[in-house]
């Protein structure tokens, strides 16, 4: 789904409504999170679908200079918050961390005094539909705000239900209203936070907000009574104001057959890149067009899994691991194969038998519903920061550059790309029909003989340089290995870096699992978490 597609018909309707004062939590977060619509696109695009909307109800709120000016100088009606924040990703939980939560809570106590509703959004979630309608159906509401709730607690469209929700009240996405309880609420999370330094906002706002908690204020709306016992309270279903885990692990949605108005990228690993990834894999992240061209092209291909991974036995560590593994060493061939060819790799689909949480767990989440097995986020088992950052090519090799799975299948993919497609197909040497297609060929299928070197390899391809898409529909057993040992210890230096954790097991400390790209050289392989301290580290 084109993000510039989804926004515009919501964004017309929200200039038309009542005057909202939308804030998009604009701080430096935004030039590395890069998930909301109005910055990313602001910034990166050369037709941003913010200042192409006419929207003027909107104004970002940015905390850094450089992010005031590039928004600025793309037409969009940005103002300075102030905050001089530095311009680079800070960490979870640092002192700049905690000082982007202040200045939040001070925009928003200093909005509402002037009867402004505001909507505050964190920069690292997508709008995949205009809220604005869903919160005019409770009116009596001072604030409704996002959960971190995973268990369902309605399967249709009205609030969470507030005695069932043990999630915290995620501050990612909420919307207040100037009420009296409201202004009052937002000057003493004020006051609590610069009183405190170490203090997290959205623990504050947790410790704040269920002070008092009950009864309700009706039995219709699902609103309840906090904070003080008159500030009116309802929280936004998990189902449909999505975090990382109910919209990219237990489908959500899908399931419950609703459409989602947000996704906030919760629930996620591997940074600020794994954030992206996940929206991209989503097709709600806009890129710019240039990221739907590579000089030397795409390799896609059909990674091979038989059901038994997938459904024999119990979902449990061991089958989990035996199922993941086979389709690692299957993209450990497509991204050797993606290095001497010198192509981008789209990544395929990754199933998973569980889920990995940051805890020790059964498999999934008791009351979730999360389907074993699923397609997991790339970022469930690969490091992609690491895999899309720059790294020494006199250790490390060349790149190799990679897309989401879902990229072939975007519409943004212009036709010239999409249609230039070539199928690569393996066969056994010596079977008929087994030999190299010759170059003259105009056939969209062209037949490899499994185990084929490099020179066959560089021989076969130098004939397919401009086709864009070459699509292997197999990479079992396809690529011998590179010739130069050099750059195969170089390759094999590089992707051994590429895996990441299981997490985690119950009865163990540390309790998470190393995965390995070469598992298949090591006899007797099995997933285990460290025995020792001194066997805690990546199998590098």
């Amino acid at each position: 789904m084109n993000l510039k597609m989804v926004w515009r018909n919501p964004c017309e309707q929200v200039s038309k409504s009542k005057p909202l004062f939308l804030s998009i939590y604009a701080t430096v977060i935004v030039g590395v999170f890069l998930s909301s619509i109005y910055v990313f696109s602001a910034v990166y695009s050369s037709k941003p679908p913010y200042s192409s909307i006419s929207l003027s109800s909107s104004s970002p709120s940015a905390m850094d200079t450089k992010l005031l000016k590039a928004l600025y100088w793309k037409g969009v009606p940005v103002f300075d918050m102030g905050s001089h924040m530095s311009t680079i990703d800070v960490g979870w939980g640092s002192p700049t961390f905690h000082k982007m939560g202040r200045e939040k809570i001070i925009l928003i106590d200093s909005i509402l005094p002037y009867g402004y509703e505001l909507l505050m959004c964190d920069t690292d979630m997508v709008w995949l539909k205009n809220p604005l309608p869903y919160f005019a159906r409770f009116p009596e509401a001072d604030v409704l705000t996002s959960t971190d709730q995973v268990v369902p607690t309605v399967v249709d469209d009205r609030l969470d239900l507030w005695q069932l929700v043990s999630g915290a009240y995620n501050i990612g996405i909420f919307h207040w209203r100037p009420t009296d309880s409201s202004k009052k609420l937002a000057r003493e999370w004020k006051e609590m936070l610069l009183a405190d330094e170490k203090i997290w906002d959205q623990n504050g706002f947790n410790d704040i907000v269920r002070r008092q908690l009950g009864p309700s204020v009706d039995d219709e709306s699902g609103l309840v009574y906090a904070y003080d016992g008159n500030l009116k309270l309802g929280l936004l279903p998990a189902s449909i104001f999505c975090s990382g885990h109910t919209y990219f692990v237990q489908a959500m949605p899908q399931q419950f057959k609703l459409e989602p108005y947000a996704v906030h990228t919760t629930f996620q690993y591997a940074g600020t890149e794994g954030k992206r990834h996940r929206l991209r894999e989503a097709r709600v992240f806009y890129d710019p067009p240039e990221y739907y061209s590579s000089p030397r092209g795409f390799l896609s291909f059909k990674p091979s899994i038989p059901k038994s991974l997938l459904f024999d036995g119990e979902h449990n560590v061991e089958s989990h691991f035996a199922a993941v593994n086979h389709q690692i060493k299957q993209i450990r061939t497509a991204l050797a194969i993606a290095s001497l060819l010198n192509r981008t790799l789209v990544m395929p689909p990754i199933w998973c038998r569980l889920d990995r949480l940051w805890f020790g767990h059964p498999g999934i989440l008791e009351g979730t519903v999360t389907r074993q097995p699923f397609i997991c986020p790339l970022d469930h088992v690969f490091e992609i920061n690491v895999m899309l950052k720059d790294m020494s090519e006199q250790e490390f090799g060349p790149k190799i550059d990679i897309r989401e799975y879902s990229f072939l299948d975007n519409p943004s993919l212009p036709p010239e790309v999409k249609e230039s497609w070539l199928d690569v197909q393996l066969c056994q040497v010596g079977s008929k029909g087994c030999r190299l297609t010759n170059s003259s060929s105009t056939s969209r299928v062209i037949k490899l003989p499994r185990h084929s070197s490099e020179e066959t390899f560089k021989a076969l391809f130098s004939s397919f340089k401009d086709v864009k898409i070459v699509n292997f529909l197999s990479v079992q057993d396809a690529f011998l290995g590179f010739t130069d040992k050099e750059r195969e210890r170089k390759f094999r230096n590089r992707v051994k870096r590429y895996v990441g954790i299981w997490c985690c097991v119950m009865d163990h400390t540390p309790g998470h699992i190393y995965y390995d790209m070469y598992w298949d050289e090591k006899p007797g392989w099995k997933p285990l978490p460290p025995q020792k301290p001194e066997d805690d580290h990546p199998p590098f």
